[in-house]
């Protein structure tokens, strides 16, 4: 039986999210055996419910038609109500936009976006390249760390010191210079931009506890390096994307001074220091509002005017690292900030520039997100240009271990849905942060100690690692042709390993070229090429037994994660080796044109 499917635009056109004001075509297919007095389409956003009556289609039985606009950007919601003649009979989706009869079923969802809605071209069809500044590459000076001890670069990382505390003050002095002495390894695997961990001062390696918003750690470099990484990178066709933390900075700050090492008045030192109101203090001054209660990182105000202010105004922090060049910002834990101070920062940085990218931390579906009790506005036109797409990496994940691709088809088409195309195309689709054990782990299906000791010590034997190369080629090749700008975690292109956090932030190993590093040039070099492919519409088809085929404006990935050969419909050449094909091996993928 023919139903509806909000996935397919014979029934709905536009696909997926449309702009305020553009008319929206229903096609609602009504099976035979039942017998309509009406079809009302009724559509909900928030407590406001329209209801519009669908029109039978001349010659066309059991065809029913309807052309709307919405106005106003918001997420929207609608169901179907076929009134037969002994009552309604309600129909939802069954999870996959395919239109089904029953009572409490999910609703299709159909965000609307800005009329002037408009993300940088300059990001899409991109490659970014995240690095965690302390661990990628350092050219040998005589800085040290102002806390801490500085290691040989071959040493492991510190799980906790002596005394039980994890302090993240073990360093290996990855810094700007030595950035820079990398930037043609980076132009090799075809990286267009940089997504730099925070670089300002502070007292941890991870330096998300902010000391000074307008200074860069001594230790990773000084302002005039920092131009020179600017201006070398652009040379190369690479651009700098700094981390923009704007929720909570450190105890050891300028703002909140708990040490004394500011030659300020910090929030902790006094009720009249002008950084009091950024913090929230239960007892003076020892109890105080932290992020997930990290006593390290002490959490802004999230109404603070001032702090806000400090970020977005004249000379602020925003103005300072634009005017160093920068070309775009991500926003650390965006939903712990206010709709209205994200909208202060989309205002700021596109004023200056409106060709600078603003993508937020997110891990769930951002369309629809709700955090505070608040409905978030990310992807309606005036906040974000993109967000982190961990719905993504789970599917990845998750197909390539149970090879289920139904249930990756579903979990990837209804991002895809749901996000305007102006954001999923600066969307970072990811496999890999310094927040996430190493994917190379995660798909080598190795179960980890429960003792952090333990698997610090573990390493993946032949097998294992074997496993996890082969399963991580397949996930790249995803990743690079899913909707977004495809991110890889600096290391995971050669294989680094290492479980959660810190583990999985140990230092760059250059000079150990292997398979898996010469897959990633090769995969790199396809995606400069035909850079304007990766910016077109996606399409994905299940071929059979688990196999898909990813397409991009003629490209086809096609991807086998089942442990048994997949007949292919014809021979195919292979861009990603060269070679021709009939067989699509275990655990392999081609790319076609």
């Amino acid at each position: 039986m023919e139903a509806y499917n909000s996935r397919d635009i014979k029934y709905k056109k536009p696909f997926g999210a449309v702009r305020a004001g553009k008319t929206i075509d229903i096609n609602f297919p009504v099976a035979e055996d039942i017998d309509p007095v009406s079809v009302i389409i009724n559509i909900r956003q928030g407590d406001i419910n329209k209801r519009i009556a669908l029109t039978s289609v001349r010659n066309k039985k059991n065809l029913y038609h309807v052309s709307f606009a919405l106005e106003n950007p918001g997420i929207y919601f609608y169901r179907f109500e076929i009134e037969v003649k002994d009552g309604i009979k309600y129909c939802g989706h069954d999870g996959s936009g395919t239109a089904i009869i029953g009572e409490w079923l999910p609703e299709w969802q159909i965000t609307v976006y800005s009329k002037d809605y408009k993300t940088p071209q300059w990001l899409k069809g991109g490659l970014i390249y995240h690095i965690f500044p302390d661990r990628f590459a350092r050219v040998e000076d005589d800085r040290t760390p102002r806390f801490g001890h500085l290691k040989s670069w071959y040493e492991d990382v510190t799980i906790k010191d002596w005394d039980g505390v994890y302090r993240a003050n073990d360093f290996y002095g990855g810094n700007i210079k030595g950035i820079i002495s990398k930037l043609d390894y980076l132009k090799d695997l075809s990286v267009t931009a940089i997504y730099l961990s925070p670089i300002y001062k502070a007292y941890s390696n991870h330096r998300y506890d902010i000391g000074d918003y307008m200074s860069i750690d001594p230790l990773f470099g000084d302002e005039k390096e920092f131009k020179q990484l600017v201006s070398e990178s652009k040379k190369r066709g690479i651009y700098i994307i700094l981390d923009g933390v704007f929720n909570h900075t450190g105890v050891d700050s300028i703002y909140f001074n708990m040490y004394g090492h500011y030659d300020t008045i910090g929030a902790y030192q006094s009720p009249k220091s002008k950084y009091y109101d950024w913090y929230t203090f239960y007892e003076y001054p020892d109890k105080y509002a932290c992020w997930w209660g990290i006593q390290v990182v002490p959490s802004i105000k999230r109404d603070s005017i001032s702090f806000q202010d400090f970020i977005t105004g004249d000379g602020g922090v925003i103005d300072k690292w634009q005017d160093l060049g920068i070309k775009g910002w991500r926003l650390d834990v965006v939903d712990e900030l206010t709709s209205d101070f994200v909208k202060k920062i989309r205002c700021k940085v596109k004023g200056k520039n409106s060709d600078i990218a603003i993508i937020g931390e997110v891990w769930e579906d951002a369309s629809n997100k709700i955090s505070y009790s608040e409905e978030r506005e990310y992807l309606f036109g005036n906040e974000l240009d993109g967000v982190m797409n961990y719905p993504f990496r789970n599917a990845i994940i998750s197909y390539l271990l149970d090879s289920n691709a139904i249930n990756f088809y579903s979990a990837v088409m209804s991002i895809v849905e749901n996000y305007p195309k102006e954001s999923l195309d600066c969307c970072m689709t990811l496999i890999g942060t310094h927040d996430t054990t190493r994917i190379i782990n995660v798909l080598s299906e190795t179960k980890p100690s429960k003792e952090k000791y333990m698997r610090l010590g573990y390493r993946l034997n032949y097998k294992e690692f074997k496993l996890g190369r082969d399963r991580v080629k397949l996930a790249s090749v995803i990743q690079y042709f899913l909707p977004g700008v495809p991110v890889i975690y600096y290391g995971d292109e050669i294989g680094l390993q290492g479980f959660d956090d810190p583990i999985n932030r140990r230092p760059m190993s250059f000079g150990n070229e292997n398979e898996l590093s010469a897959h990633y040039k090769r995969l790199g070099n396809i995606r400069k090429e035909y850079r304007a492919a990766f910016k077109d519409f996606f399409s994905m088809e299940l071929i059979d037994d688990g196999c898909i085929a990813l397409k991009r404006d003629g490209l086809i990935a096609y991807i086998n994660p089942t442990q048994s050969p997949i007949e292919l419909a014809s021979v195919k050449n292979d861009l990603l080796t060269g070679n021709s094909y009939e067989i699509l091996s275990p655990l392999t993928a081609i790319i076609t044109i």
